[in-house]
């Protein structure tokens, strides 16, 4: 049995490795060493999770999938949480939530056939449960966001998300130097969406070329 922490936050702003002292006192406390880290910065309500589905793909049966909470793993609409928990499935890996006593017994080494199968059947209810709260939380959150939005703009108070000038600069040089979208992601934290947009401008502006995903590029009219 291995362990695997994984570790998300939703923003490229955010402190995605937060948990690691937690998820590591957890782990000594059993006896247990954490053989691989996953850490990555993506919303939870996207299935496309790239160092999630690496660390289902590293995975042997039986091996463990640790998190610290709940909706690390899934604020997932409940067709997205279906697929992801068929692949789980699939792959026979244990889920581990410390927000989740009753998953504890899932490292436990000496638990009889019938305790583990009870034990395994009421995390699978909870982790269905607590799930379905993650979603709604994210649903809630958004909405009040929009609410908030629509009254500002209403009484002329909104004035929308500040450009990040200094970062976006930097992003047009990258592109019309024919530096590829994913690396740019990866240099950056810039999503494909405000790449797109930059590449926009820059083909506007007259610049020689800009990268487009796929690796072809666009020539500027």
């Amino acid at each position: 049995m291995h362990v695997r922490a994984y570790m998300r936050a939703s923003a490229v702003h955010q402190n995605a490795e937060r948990a690691r002292g937690a998820l590591e006192d957890f782990a000594h406390e059993r006896g247990l060493r954490i053989a691989a880290w996953y850490v990555e910065n993506e919303s939870g309500a996207k299935l496309a999770r790239p160092e999630l589905f690496r660390l289902l793909r590293d995975a042997h049966p039986g091996d463990v999938l640790l998190i610290e909470q709940v909706d690390r793993l899934s604020r997932l609409t409940a067709d997205d949480w279906e697929t992801l928990k068929v692949e789980i499935s699939n792959r026979h890996v244990r889920v581990v939530a410390l927000d989740l006593p009753t998953s504890w017994s899932m490292i436990s080494q000496n638990t009889d056939e019938f305790t583990t199968r009870m034990f395994a059947a009421i995390n699978a209810m909870l982790l269905d449960m607590l799930a379905a709260i993650s979603r709604k939380d994210f649903e809630d959150r958004r909405r009040r966001q929009a609410q908030g939005q629509a009254k500002a703009k209403a009484e002329g108070r909104y004035k929308g998300r500040l450009e990040d000038v200094a970062r976006n600069t930097g992003i047009s040089k990258m592109l019309s130097a024919g530096i590829s979208w994913t690396s740019i992601t990866a240099a950056t934290g810039a999503s494909r969406a405000t790449i797109a947009k930059v590449a926009k401008r820059v083909r506007e502006r007259g610049d020689q070329a800009a990268p487009v995903l796929g690796g072809g590029r666009i020539m500027a009219p």
